[in-house]
């Protein structure tokens, strides 16, 4: 167990007041936002609610605090999608961990409506803290009621008797991107529900009020700049997945992170006027030196069990860094969007491809190395199907120019493209900011009708790609394949990556399939080339050092040779590859991939085994570099340093330029 002094060392100042306050704060306070995964990741901060409780414990009710106001613990929404566990419990199981880390209030998030707002009504009757929406009216319920029952307003008291005053706003831009709303509600812009609650609340005795929103960076600030100063006295912020801080016209503006990896600890004096209030405010990674507390642990225990043994199961493995950062593919060119958009465009054989990148929701670097079904399913949880539509050239420039029209703001938006490249300049205004837009390698043509993949939820003109709505639906675009024949993006995925594994190598892969994969390869593996897989039995060691003679150490050549370790590190030459079906259970071809633990100590095995995998690797790295063989003119470009495994190819996906910024930006996103 960490000490409390351990607990505090990892602190990191925000922001601190010019005049330090004398004595103890008036107020504290803990803040975060969109949480999608319970379990810790696999690099720093690793987050993950056991860790994140034992943090939020800390602050709440450790000694340090004695004789100090209660701590209060608030959250700016996003919690109950998407991730692989909500796509079975459909939210529910955040709801535990919510009510775990003793919230206080909470703000609507548009993620909490995925499964629709009467699926959002009962989790939130589970809560055991109110849920706001200040500026969305749902007339339907009655007068002044807000979307999905919750609060407009809510006043808490803290233990020593101050009462803050608590509002929830959110942006007009993310209720487009809801699946199902309610057919008649009314939205008011957050300024102007904000001075009027804002007063209401200091009427009823509020010395403070904090404005708990769901909304972009610069929507935030535009908030701040229409106000006059103290009407709010701080912004407490979601929606955007990264760490943030500023002051805007007198008024703080604070967002904390994302995914449990990150909290805010706000401390509050009163001014010495007597008006306004002095914020110190701490950032606190949630790191693996973090103990994990135990009732959270059990808890997250239960919540992955069942899906554990089918969520490691390996599935690939990319020879290249895959870039899935939120700050990557929705601002620009992603090498692993390049290779998912071109799987779907010549899965479908179409003429182009455009994903917003909300689609991919890693918000990580995958390898270079072995890639899990969970990794899979994390990155593309969503449950639409890929759709094909027909539509003119016109439309094609449109979408682009709606994905395009936010930046720089990190807009889910944002194109992912096959088929296509184009230009664009921020300076320019929204819709007018795209040149030099090709088509099937060939100048746009306006008039002319073009074949496009994209996911269902896009040709329902959500994110604002009004211009690929259905004919059946008031647009323009035709249906090739509907939604009821589309694949999942993580199924195709799946598909692919067996059959990378199976083509031409197993009697159950029909005669069709063999010919549509084996096409699919020739023209995908055109630009994203693979790196054949290793022999079985190749002996690593025998590849001396040219730097200092030394071979490969044996346990790293043992892992190299078989994939990975066997009995202890995770291969089973016996272990049976499951099929392209959604069935795990399926008889499948067999091959020397890496096996599963199971049993009561699968969760415990199964940790063991990644920290095998990291130290081989890092031995490895190790290696490559004394060989002196890093950048060996075998290795495809931007891949790690990684040699591969025996029972599948590595892909290798690559950049191409597909979509440039032109203007003072461009040089600084490029450096």
């Amino acid at each position: 167990m960490a000490h409390n002094g351990d607990l505090a060392a990892g602190e990191s100042i925000t922001y601190v007041p010019a005049k330090a306050p004398p004595g103890h704060p008036d107020l504290r306070f803990i803040h975060y936002n969109d949480v999608y995964h319970v379990e810790q990741s696999s690099k720093e901060p690793v987050g993950g609610i056991p860790r994140f409780k034992t943090l939020c414990d800390y602050y709440q009710d450790d000694a340090r605090f004695a004789n100090q106001p209660k701590c209060l613990t608030l959250f700016s929404g996003d919690a109950f999608n998407p991730s692989l566990e909500s796509s079975v419990t459909k939210g529910k199981h955040m709801v535990p961990a919510l009510n775990l880390i003793n919230t206080d209030s909470s703000v609507l998030g548009n993620h909490d409506l995925d499964f629709g707002v009467e699926q959002f009504e009962y989790l939130a009757s589970l809560c055991t803290f109110p849920w706001l929406c200040s500026n969305v009216l749902d007339p339907d319920l009655g007068k002044g009621i807000a979307l999905g029952q919750c609060k407009r307003s809510v006043m808490l008291t803290s233990s020593n008797g101050i009462k803050i005053g608590i509002m929830g706003l959110v942006e007009k831009d993310w209720l487009d991107t809801i699946n199902t709303l309610p057919p008649h509600l009314i939205f008011t812009e957050p300024d102007i529900v904000a001075k009027e609650i804002a007063a209401q609340l200091r009427a009823e005795g509020a010395e403070i009020v904090i404005a708990l929103t769901h909304q972009r960076e610069p929507n935030d600030a535009a908030l701040a700049k229409a106000l006059d100063p103290g009407t709010l006295d701080i912004i407490l912020s979601g929606h955007d997945h990264f760490y943030a801080h500023s002051v805007v016209n007198s008024t703080h503006v604070l967002r904390s992170g994302t995914d449990f990896k990150q909290l805010s600890y706000l401390e509050a004096w009163r001014s010495g006027n007597g008006t306004g209030w002095n914020f110190h405010i701490t950032r606190r990674d949630i790191l693996s030196s973090i103990p994990a507390n135990a009732k959270a642990t059990e808890m997250v225990d239960k919540i992955t069990a069942g899906l554990r043994p089918k969520l490691e199961k390996p599935i690939g493995y990319t020879a290249a860094p895959l870039d899935a950062r939120f700050t990557t593919v929705r601002t620009r060119e992603s090498n692993y969007g390049n290779f998912v958009c071109d799987l779907m465009r010549v899965h479908y054989n179409a003429d182009c491809c455009i994903i917003a990148s909300g689609t991919i929701r890693g918000d990580q670097v995958y390898g270079p190395g072995m890639l899990k079904v969970k990794d899979l399913l994390d990155c593309f949880p969503f449950e639409d199907p890929c759709v094909v539509i027909g539509l003119k050239g016109k439309a094609i420039v449109e979408a682009l120019e709606n994905a395009v029209s936010k930046y720089p703001a990190l807009e889910g938006r944002f194109p992912q493209v096959s088929g296509i490249t184009f230009a664009f300049e921020p300076a320019k205004p929204a819709m007018q900011r795209c040149t030099e837009v090709t088509v099937a390698g060939a100048p746009v043509e306006l008039s002319k009708e073009y074949s496009l993949v994209t996911r269902d939820y896009m040709v329902r003109g959500k994110d604002g790609f009004h211009s690929l709505t259905l004919d059946e639906a008031g647009g323009t675009a035709r249906s090739i394949v509907g939604d009821e024949t589309g694949t999942l993006i993580s199924t195709l995925l799946r598909q692919y990556f067996m059959s990378l594994r199976i083509l031409g190598r197993w009697k159950g892969w029909s005669a069709d399939m063999g010919r549509h994969w084996d096409g699919v390869h020739g023209e995908l593996h055109e630009v994203h080339p693979v790196r054949e897989p290793l022999k079985p039995g190749d002996a690593l060691e025998d590849h001396q050092s040219t730097a200092d003679g030394k071979g490969v150490p044996s346990l790293a050549g043992k892992a190299l040779r078989n994939g990975s370790a066997r009995k202890e590190g995770g291969l089973d030459a016996d272990d049976h590859l499951h099929n392209h079906s959604d069935s795990e259970d399926d008889d499948s071809p067999r091959a020397d991939l890496p096996a599963v633990p199971s049993g009561p100590d699968a969760h415990h095995e199964v940790m063991r085994l990644e920290r095998e995998l990291v130290l081989i690797r890092k031995v490895m790295r190790k290696w490559w570099r004394l060989a002196g063989l890093q950048g060996h003119p075998s290795l495809c470009d931007e891949h790690g340093d990684d040699f591969g495994v025996h029972w599948t190819k590595g892909i290798c996906p690559r950049l191409e330029g597909r979509i440039r910024m032109i203007g003072s930006e461009a040089g600084i996103r490029e450096s």
